[in-house]
């Protein structure tokens, strides 16, 4: 599993209006809409029926909105950073500014944890985000996040 499998150039994103939690999932939802054909509000439904189990920012900026949906065979992912950060309940209580959103078929039960596992452990490594944060071109974003660095904080 490594970035280039879950993440379309495509799917990278810098966002200038998303002032809610729920703005930022609407923006996921239509992100993957665009990119993966999957319906936006069915999406964001699910993205939002998962944040209710608990908050999905995981500290430091950061947050990892997931979902199943039965519309998808592999696990795929979108990328935002935002140009504001917004509050999103994270667990360390800052204000996020780099979402990354992860949608698994419903069956996808090691893959999707797999899937998970990969993209916390990456944006948990404060170099890799400071080079996001730095740099708001979405292809210079992918290229960051599926360069041999973000592997191998995989």
């Amino acid at each position: 599993m490594d970035f280039a499998t879950l993440l379309k150039p495509e799917a990278v994103k810098v966002i200038t209006s998303a002032s809610s939690k729920k703005r930022l999932m609407q923006s996921l939802g239509d992100l993957a809409e665009q990119v993966y054909g999957l319906p936006s509000g069915e999406i964001l439904d699910a993205l939002l029926a998962r944040e209710a189990l608990g908050p999905t920012g995981v500290g430091y900026g950061v947050a990892l909105p997931h979902a199943r949906t039965s519309r998808l065979e592999s696990v795929a992912g979108v990328f935002v950073l935002l140009d504001k950060p917004i509050d999103f309940n994270a667990v360390d209580r800052q204000p996020v500014d780099i979402a990354f959103g992860l949608f698994a078929p419903e069956d996808a039960g090691v893959e999707h944890l797999k899937a998970l596992a990969l993209v916390s452990r990456t944006l948990r490594d404060s170099a890799i985000c400071a080079k996001l944060r730095a740099d708001p071109d979405p292809a210079t974003l992918y290229t960051i996040l599926t360069s041999g660095e973000a592997e191998q904080a995989a």
